[in-house]
C-alpha cells in the first residue's frame, strides 16, 4: 500500500453545514485528552452510518486512545483495543497539529511523524468523521 492512503489524515475538514459543533481552534494548545473529548464531540453521524472501524491513536509521549465507530455512533476509549481497524501512532505536539489544522496529515506522515498500521485506507475516513482544524 502506497502513501496515498494516508493523505487525508485527520485533515480534511467537513462542510460546516453537516456539523453542529464547535470546531477545534487554531492557535490554542489542547490537551491530548481534550482533543480526543473534543473529537468525539464533533462526530459526524451521518457519515458514519453503517460502519463498524476501530481507530487506535497511539500518544507515544502520553495515554493511548481509542474510537469505536458503529453505525452512526462513537465511542471515546482510554486504552488500547485489542484488534483496531487502524492505528495511528505519533507524538502530542503533532497530534495536537493536526486537530488544531496547524499541520498537514500527509506532511506528517511524509516526515515520519505520523505512523499508520492495518487498513491505512480507513485513516481517510476520519476527515469524513470528525470536524478538524
Amino acid at each position: 500500500m502506497g502513501v496515498e492512503g494516508t493523505v487525508f489524515l485527520l485533515s480534511l475538514p467537513v462542510p460546516s453545514s453537516t456539523m453542529h459543533k464547535t470546531p477545534f481552534k487554531k492557535g490554542k494548545k489542547m490537551s491530548v485528552a481534550q482533543v480526543f473529548e473534543k473529537m468525539e464531540q464533533n462526530f459526524n453521524a451521518d457519515a458514519a452510518a453503517g460502519l463498524d472501524l476501530v481507530f487506535q491513536f497511539d500518544i507515544e509521549d502520553d495515554k493511548q486512545y481509542h474510537l469505536i465507530v458503529n453505525d452512526g455512533t462513537c465511542k471515546l476509549v482510554e486504552g488500547t483495543h485489542d484488534d483496531p481497524s487502524v492505528t495511528l501512532i505519533m507524538n502530542s505536539e503533532t497530534l495536537q497539529g493536526i486537530a488544531s489544522g496547524e499541520t498537514d496529515g500527509m506532511q506528517a506522515f511524509m516526515a515520519g511523524q505520523l505512523r499508520a498500521e492495518g487498513d491505512m485506507m480507513l485513516a481517510t475516513k476520519l476527515g469524513e468523521l470528525f470536524k478538524m482544524g
